[in-house]
């Protein structure tokens, strides 16, 4: 709610309600985790990468409670620790595996060869793909955060304008801002849900297309999705 006046996440914003936020967060993590303090082997805290004063309220109260409480401190990667939240689904995941992993800062391709193995494929080279929907959202009047709203609007858009999609041969890389500037100029003449059907589906046949692609490539057994935008259904079917 405190980014919606400005369609999008404002970092000094967001740390100030990390700030507010973590420490309810963390009484609320060991009463629904049913542990006290005396529990716990260790602190792990996300060091990045992302925004720099959020991770750095984390960071600090990780710190703070590690050397209270006589704890180890783990740093955690932000994106390792994407990939690595399909390990509490109860279904454990076979490798070699190619990860996607999508959200409001990042968008990248992720050859998984065994725990720490890892292989960059490809990431986006302009705007990642939440802050896409987000963005495009914003044209259409749609409300923030984008990527629900944009879903939410596409779901009985028929029919709708096909928007360019960003292939960039050759390469597992993503764009997305010529999608946003395709958006913006066919908004005035078409009616929003249309056009956010036609954007979403866009985004999704080149997410879907290249991760598919990259799986049979180097042959992986599995296909792992993370990230905010991992909620969009339209993607999780599409991949499936």
């Amino acid at each position: 709610e405190a980014h919606v006046r400005y369609g999008g996440i404002v970092p000094e914003v967001a740390s100030r309600q990390h700030l507010l936020a973590i420490l309810p967060t963390l009484r609320q993590a060991l009463e629904e985790a049913k542990v006290s303090w005396g529990d716990l082997s260790g602190v792990a805290v996300t060091m990045g990468p992302g925004l720099a004063g959020s991770l750095l309220v984390g960071v600090n109260c990780a710190k703070a409670v590690a050397l209270a409480q006589h704890l180890p401190l783990v740093g955690v990667n932000h994106l390792e620790g994407h990939l690595y939240a399909h390990w509490l689904t109860g279904q454990e995941p076979v490798f070699p595996c190619v990860a996607l992993i999508v959200s409001g800062g990042h968008t990248e391709l992720v050859l998984m060869k065994g725990h720490g193995e890892y292989r960059g494929l490809g990431r986006t080279r302009d705007d990642a793909a939440g802050e896409a929907f987000d963005k495009v959202a914003r044209i259409l009047g749609l409300g923030y955060p984008g990527g629900p709203a944009i879903e939410k609007a596409a779901a009985h858009a028929l029919p709708y304008p096909t928007l360019p999609r960003p292939w960039l041969p050759g390469s597992y890389d993503f764009s997305f801002s010529g999608l946003k500037t395709a958006a913006l100029r066919l908004a005035p003449d078409h009616d929003p849900a249309a056009l956010a059907a036609g954007f979403q589906e866009a985004v999704v046949e080149v997410l879907a297309g290249k991760t598919v692609a990259a799986a049979l490539e180097h042959r992986a057994v599995g296909i792992l999705l993370a990230g905010g935008v991992a909620a969009n259904r339209r993607l999780r079917q599409a991949l499936t």
